[in-house]
């Protein structure tokens, strides 16, 4: 079963004292301890946002590590990735990220990594960074379409209720054919996909949501069924 969880916005860099996305992906391994890598790459590895990693996950019932491309602790990469149960993908600029990924040959291991059953999740960037396009502000000045991996079809667009511009201009590219029709994500909200499918929207915030959005005559957004994760009152979370 391939497995990839796309967050709009939230988790430990977001919302460190609401733990209901960082758990809900935790709880997607099959293991009682998985191994979980964080990749910070669209951030430059900052180290401030290492440590964050850490903080959080070192209080869970985990086995949390980090690769860094600006300081790699091995040469191979390819064995160090495929040992993981779940790789984490940062926030920041996402075409550095894929261009960085591309020369260290990180985005095919990713490609192995997701066929071979190892959970894929990640924030912003790391959420945009799995489909074929996703809509950015890496090059400074606006938003505007980036192709991206590809390993899930159409569009995305996170941070849809948190930055001002973001939903406007979502729409506008979708109704002009500048990007693919896609999903857009609240903050808090998280896609997550079995094989290519849409298998579940899931949130740490209860009035959040996701939104598939397209274009046919008309801009069409429609609101999609969101499970606030705050609503188990026993603290487990479904897997699926």
């Amino acid at each position: 079963m391939r497995q990839i969880i796309a967050l709009g916005g939230g988790g430990f860099s977001m919302e460190p004292d609401n733990p209901l996305l960082d758990l809900y992906i935790l709880n997607q391994s099959s293991k009682i301890t998985p191994n979980i890598c964080f990749l910070p790459t669209a951030s430059g590895d900052s180290d401030n946002y290492i440590s964050r990693f850490y903080d959080f996950f070192e209080q869970q019932n985990c086995k949390p590590s980090h690769l860094s491309l600006f300081k790699p602790h091995t040469r191979d990469f390819e064995s160090f990735l495929l040992e993981q149960d779940i790789i984490y993908v940062g926030g920041g600029n996402t075409k550095n990220l894929l261009t960085l990924w591309k020369e260290w040959g990180v985005d095919t291991i990713l490609k192995k990594a997701w066929e071979q059953g190892i959970v894929l999740a990640g924030i912003s960037a790391g959420s945009i960074c799995w489909f074929e396009e996703g809509i950015t502000d890496s090059f400074g000045d606006k938003l505007e379409p980036l192709k991206c991996l590809g390993f899930l079809q159409g569009s995305n667009c996170p941070h849809y209720d948190g930055e001002s511009n973001r939903r406007p201009s979502y729409r506008e590219q979708v109704a002009k054919g500048e990007i693919k029709p896609g999903i857009a994500t609240d903050d808090g909200v998280a896609l997550h996909y079995i094989d290519h499918a849409l298998s579940s929207v899931v949130s740490s915030r209860i009035n959040a949501k996701a939104y598939k959005v397209y274009f046919d005559k008309t801009l069409n957004e429609i609101e999609l069924k969101t499970n606030f994760l705050g609503a188990s009152e026993s603290g487990e979370y479904n897997r699926n």
